[in-house]
């Protein structure tokens, strides 16, 4: 063991006598955690997506408000507040300032002044102190923290200014700094400054009485200045990196803890005291949010939202407590991160939290979520005391101990007496002593030297790697956690090289990763020039684009090895001039894959480059879900799950009963590959999957590492009910097509053949209906049924039938025979959808469904909906094991012919008004009907004499032409709208041809002027069909016109 674990050892094992006091005055002091929160500036999705800023701020009063609801404003108070979203500007060196002198842009040394130099100065006084940043991934945390080039964060300027102090006070203390740095991911504790192979487990937390909880074997290191600090915070995240990479991890819901242990030994006084700094970077708090029509059957969270989750109870649990309330289970042990920050909340620690957010629009609930949380850990009561240890006075009086244990031994020895298990006991007792006399007075220099070859070898490094970048090409890695960017850089010597997992040979490149192979890719430099050549098997994407044979690289070209390995290439000095590689982050290498694959950011119909908003945040999933993705199928692929997740984006090309778009999201299509039976995943389902597949395969490559198994066949075993590849078959919505109901408001018949269009707008199938107004037998109307104004239907009674025949070429039914369909319909206030019988195992199914609907008092509401809205038909694809779908008619109103009845409010729809609007209204009804009284008087005097004139005026004969005039014009204007109705459904289907109408991704000029060509046909068989239909109706209504005037002696 080495001496300085012995030290440790031995000062935590210190009786309590001995241990560190407190003062008195100290024992009663109750110490709240301070709490900040910062918001920072808009991101650029966030500005690509033209965001509104919700989040206001007047001094440390912090109001947000809802983008759905302007009337709904929430507002917090905090001890600190800082405003960093606008007011600032930018030097050449990249520092950010605020723009003007005293403005209220708060920057990097603002925040340090109020939160790093307190946190200093409690440490320096010999208090606990601990500094927690929470926040959604994204947010600012690790900005306020680390720091970003010039602009330093919270961590390292506190580091400089703890160094700065300790050379201040030297002449009066000796000080002490040992450094410590973790990550908690999963529930595991991984050091960051291990010399040596990673623990399969992590390390593990245990307690002690005196030391409370601890990380055992954890590494600390003696530092005498801030550059070294530095150095070890660049080694701990590149060993980050690394272990991110090896365990499949996503930084961002991973905990970091910075631990600085400051011991101060003040020799007159013979006084130490020893301080910890506890710096904590929280991970990501988002919450996943789903539809909400549809829960996991596996439980959200497991060990990857443990830590976060059991925080917020634990601080809950603390404000509900320092308000008063009962509180009889505090949860510290239910996580490791609570486990180790116990000290920091409600323990002996002075604490501070800063709570960063977007005060974006689109991150509104995040944002909430997060000020909520902050506001009730400023509610925790801490009890910090000073911890200070009589140092000299305990060395007196263990070396006394000493003097009197030898006086009794050389006793014992000279009376000859035989006491073995006496003198065992005392010369153990007597060791012991000595051991913590050593430990004691171990000088510093002794401690430091131990870690003085680790030095050496790591400037040695850091000096080599510089002189490497001036000389070869090279590869550094990409993360999506911007401060674990262009940590790794793995240089391309002359010659040939091999990249992979394989190590053994002197000419091989290691890397670990998913999907990568032994033997993975070779990299040929020769003649100044870089070639990669994939291996048999192996995946290697470049700029976007997957390749299979050798491909010459270019300086800043993008490689994705393996499922998500991704790497910048750097070229020779002489290629790299001034280039600033920084805009080639995690997400600029997802957005060039999705456009590979069709998926860009859409433009609008002007031409410009202004981004849709509607489909900025989808994309911005789709880049953030696809590594995700592609490492499931990876996942599966090595665990021989035989599963296929495909990404896909939901509602694409599909509108509501309306016509206006539906909101888009993305959802996960998940296929067997066996049984061909398909799931469709949201996407906050497929993310908790995910992690628990991540335990499977670490618990599969621990069985394979332990056993040494090489048949690659998967150990773990896993029940249907807990294996998170898997779950019950579920009936899937295909796609949709749209019957428009305009026809039913004039009373005329509707055949149409319908296009059902998936998702993403590919055809599912032809579907036949019919829309059919009939008798309240029905039996179907005739053509002298035909209205020509629908309010001639208001309060009257309305039948009409939904007839839907038949599917053909269902492509769901194509890919597998073993499968069925369903319709599913929902029609103005039926608030549970109908459902068809299910047909199977026909590619054109006989639906042959009638169903009759009747209004017994038509209102308004329903003709104005059926001359502006379509009945939606959802097609749905069923599987062998699933059950059907069954119409609910619990809340349905039905005649005993089976009649489904619709509008129901009817007659009866003012019995909801305000009885006094009613009186109200009454009153001024009273009035114009007096005044009504008196016109009508006068006009009905008039009206007698114009009928005495208009009788004298006609014959007989001609009497009763004219009243044969309107009947059989009426009809001949009803037989003209059907056809014009008919003719303009042609027309609309002509319209959606050309909305759907778009451009091959891969078009070239030719190509893009024969889209020109096409587009211009369609536009001009769309413009003759709409002015052969219009022209059709004007000529009918000039013949009916004329005919009328010519059998009306009035009209001549």
């Amino acid at each position: 063991m080495s001496l300085i674990a012995q030290s440790a050892c031995l000062l935590d094992r210190l009786p309590p006598s001995c241990t560190m006091r407190a003062k008195a005055s100290d024992m009663h002091s109750k110490d709240c955690v301070k709490v900040a929160v910062r918001v920072r500036p808009f991101n650029k999705r966030e500005r690509d997506a033209g965001s509104r800023c919700i989040v206001s701020m007047v001094s440390t009063s912090i109001s947000i408000k809802d983008p759905r609801d302007s009337q709904n404003r929430r507002s917090f108070c905090f001890d600190y507040a800082y405003w960093s979203h606008s007011g600032f500007t930018r030097d050449h060196s990249g520092l950010y300032f605020p723009e003007e002198p005293g403005g209220r842009y708060a920057d990097q040394d603002r925040v340090f002044q109020d939160l790093g130099e307190g946190i200093l100065e409690n440490a320096l006084q010999g208090y606990n102190a601990t500094l927690l940043a929470y926040g959604q991934t994204g947010s600012g945390k690790s900005y306020s923290m680390m720091g970003y080039g010039p602009n330093k964060g919270l961590v390292p300027k506190l580091c400089d200014r703890l160094f700065q102090a300790i050379r201040e006070n030297q002449e009066n203390r000796q000080c002490q700094v040992f450094f410590s740095m973790l990550e908690i991911y999963n529930e595991q504790v991984v050091d960051l400054l291990s010399r040596g192979s990673r623990t399969p487990c992590g390390l593990r937390v245990r307690e002690e009485q005196q030391r409370g909880f601890y990380v055992e074997g954890l590494r600390t290191i003696p530092c005498e200045s801030a550059p070294q600090v530095e150095q070890l915070m660049e080694q701990g995240t590149r060993t980050r990196t690394t272990a991110a990479t090896h365990m499949n991890a996503n930084s961002s819901r991973s905990h970091m803890l910075i631990i600085l242990q400051l011991k101060q030994i003040f020799s007159k006084e013979s006084i130490t005291k020893q301080s910890n700094i506890n710096l904590v970077d929280l991970a990501g708090s988002e919450r996943q949010r789903s539809s909400g029509s549809e829960a996991d059957r596996l439980k959200e969270g497991t060990a990857i939202n443990l830590s976060l989750t059991t925080l917020g109870n634990v601080i809950s649990s603390l404000a509900d407590m320092a308000v008063g309330k009962k509180v009889v289970h505090i949860p510290y042990r239910d996580s490791v991160l609570t486990k180790l920050l116990q000290s920091a909340l409600g323990g002996n620690s002075r604490t501070v939290m800063i709570a960063t957010l977007s005060p974006a629009d689109i991150c509104y609930e995040e944002s909430l979520s997060t000020l909520r949380y902050a506001e009730r850990a400023k509610r925790i009561q801490n009890r910090a005391v000073v911890n200070e240890s009589p140092t000299e006075r305990l060395i007196k009086e263990l070396k006394a101990e000493n003097a009197r244990l030898l006086q009794r031994l050389s006793r014992m020895g000279q009376e000859g007496r035989r006491a073995s298990d006496e003198t065992k006991e005392l010369r153990q007792l007597l060791t012991h002593n000595e051991l913590q006399i050593r430990a004691i007075q171990t000088l510093w220099e002794q401690h430091l030297q131990e870690a003085l070859k680790d030095w050496e070898q790591q400037y040695a490094n850091i000096t080599q790697e510089r002189r490497m970048m001036q000389m070869h090409p090279y590869i550094l890695n990409i993360n999506e956690d911007a401060q674990l960017s262009g940590v790794v850089k793995l240089f391309i010597q002359e010659g040939e090289w091999d990249i992979g997992l394989c190590d053994s040979s002197p000419r091989s490149i290691s890397i670990k990763g998913l999907g990568i192979q032994e033997r993975h890719a070779v990299f040929r430099n020769e003649q100044r020039r870089v070639t990669l050549t994939p291996l048999v098997g192996s995946k290697v994407i470049i700029n976007g684009n997957a390749v299979c044979q050798m491909t010459e690289l270019q300086h800043l070209d993008r490689l994705i090895l393996g499922s998500n390995s991704t790497y910048l290439f750097i070229g020779y000095p002489s290629e790299r001039g001034g280039d600033d590689w920084s805009r080639y982050d995690y997400d600029y290498f997802q957005s060039e894959m999705a456009a590979a694959e069709g998926i860009h950011l859409g433009e609008s119909s002007m031409g410009c480059s202004q981004t849709d908003p509607s489909l900025l945040a989808v994309f911005y999933d789709y880049i953030k879900l696809m590594p995700m993705v592609a490492e499931a199928n990876q996942m599966s692929q090595e665990l021989s799950k035989g599963v296929e997740f495909k990404l896909e984006i939901k509602n694409l090309a599909l509108s509501d009963s309306k016509g206006h778009d539906l909101q888009k999201d993305i959802i996960i299509r998940v296929t067997s590959k066996g049984s061909k039976q398909v799931w469709m995943w949201s996407k906050a389902k497929f993310v908790n999957r995910k992690f628990l597949m991540e335990e499977v395969y670490q618990q599969y490559q621990a069985e394979q590492n332990a056993d040494n198994r090489a048949d690659g066949v998967s150990a773990v075993t896993l029940s249907r009910d807990k294996d998170p590849f898997w779950d019950p078959i579920e009936p899937l919505l295909l796609g949709t097509a749209h019957l428009w109901l305009q026809s039913l408001a004039f009373r005329i018949p509707l055949e149409e053949q319908l296009e059902v269009l998936g998702s993403e707008g590919t055809e599912e199938a032809i579907l036949q209906a019919q829309l059919v107004p009939c008798t309240s037998t029905g039996l179907p109307l005739g053509e002298d049924d035909i209205l020509i104004d629908p309010c001639e239907m208001l309060g009257r009674r309305m039948d009409f039938q939904l007839v839907l025949d038949q599917c053909c070429g269902v492509r769901w039914i194509m890919e597998a025979r073993n499968r069925g369909v369903q319709i599913g319909f929902r029609l103005f206030d039926c608030s549970q959808p109908l459902y068809t019988p299910a047909v199977w195992h026909n590619v054109n199914p006989l639906l042959d469904h009638r169903v009759h609907f009747a209004s017994l008092h038509t209102s308004q509401h329903l003709l104005d909906y059926l001359q502006s809205s379509a009945v939606v038909l959802e097609l749905w694809g069923l599987q062998e094991g699933c059950t059907h779908l069954k119409s609910s008619l619990e809340a349905v109103r039905m005649t005993t012919e089976g009649i489904f009845i619709i509008d129901n409010s009817g007659p009866s729809e003012a019995s909801d008004v305000d009885s006094a609007e009613l009186s109200c209204s009454l009153r001024v009804l009273q009035q114009d009907l007096e005044e009504l009284k008196s016109v009508n008087a006068s006009l009905r005097k008039e009206n007698h004499s114009l009928r005495e004139q208009l009788n004298t005026a006609r014959n007989a004969g001609e009497g009763g032409r004219s009243r044969s005039v309107r009947p059989s014009c009426d009809g001949e204007f009803a037989r003209a709208l059907k056809v014009f109705y008919h003719s303009m459904t042609s027309v609309r289907g002509q319209l959606q041809r050309l909305r759907r109408h778009r451009p091959s991704e891969e078009s070239d000029l030719l190509g893009l002027r024969l889209f020109v060509d096409e587009q211009s046909r369609l536009l001009r068989d769309f413009s003759e069909q709409l002015e052969q239909s219009v022209s059709a109706l004007k000529q009918d209504v000039a013949a009916i016109v004329r005919r009328k005037r010519e059998r009306s002696g009035i009209w001549s």
